[in-house]
């Protein structure tokens, strides 16, 4: 009875000291703070510039900066930190290790989270003081699109670093999915308003859904009920994105 209770609390205390490890990597990394945090902040604060006085387009801006911020703390970091901890051969040692690989990704996927969390606070409170957005129209359906978009961002971010042969060709894989598909999906746009082909293409992808999601729940008020087609369609990527992650793992460097 006794070890069968201690196991979880072993398995919960290795994961969060893998959490603590990761967050004092992160912030030991001052373009990992710069990528994850500021700069949403500087486009955030240039395109509010831009717009000032126009709050129906700030009103857009806002939660498709959100909507940005969960894509790069999740989907972006994942596939460039992941790729780089395979092709260094620190997933090959940490398989060897006594560490569950379980409470290891835990660590991991836990500073994602945190990087979300603050970051979405941060666009939402800059938002708020500097752009006259107001607060959470409807909590529940933030922490909804926010959670889901965690989950398949970081699912694809997983799955992307599969297929990138080295480190050293990171940027170029992630940046080749992650910039035209801020372009498209309405972050720094209406993208009711974009071309019908722009438009076609948002549709079908995670990130314009996810925009769609936050902006009911931080504009409009909509909240889960007024989109429930956005969850469904970040569902089947998250869906998509799970199987690839599983079945595309490798703890081998692809380079050696």
């Amino acid at each position: 009875m006794s070890a069968t209770a201690a196991a979880p609390q072993g398995w919960g205390g290795a994961a969060w000291r893998q959490f603590r490890l990761e967050r004092r990597m992160f912030w030991r990394n001052p373009s990992a703070a710069f990528f994850n945090f500021l700069l949403p902040l500087l486009f955030l604060a240039l395109i509010g510039a831009i717009l000032s006085g126009e709050q129906d387009q700030l009103d857009v801006i806002v939660p498709g900066i959100a909507g940005m911020s969960v894509m790069s703390t999740t989907f972006s970091a994942l596939a460039f930190n992941l790729t780089f901890l395979r092709e260094q051969g620190v997933l090959k040692r940490m398989r060897g290790t006594p560490l569950p690989a379980s409470a290891y990704f835990a660590g991991i996927a836990a500073n994602a989270v945190a990087n979300t969390a603050i970051q979405i606070a941060l666009v939402t409170v800059a938002g708020k003081v500097f752009f006259g957005v107001d607060w959470p129209r409807d909590s529940l359906a933030l922490v909804v699109f926010v959670a889901a978009g965690v989950v398949c961002f970081a699912a694809l971010g997983v799955a992307l670093s599969h297929v990138i042969p080295n480190f050293e060709s990171a940027p170029a894989y992630v940046n080749a999915a992650f910039l035209p598909l801020i372009f498209v999906s309405g972050v720094f746009f209406d993208a009711d308003y974009a071309p019908d082909v722009l438009r076609s293409i948002a549709e079908v992808f995670p990130l314009k859904h996810l925009i769609d999601g936050l902006s009911g729940a931080m504009v409009t008020g909509e909240g889960l009920a007024g989109n429930t087609t956005a969850l469904v369609v970040i569902g089947a990527w998250t869906a998509v994105g799970l199987v690839l992650a599983v079945r595309g793992f490798s703890w081998e460097a692809k380079s050696g």
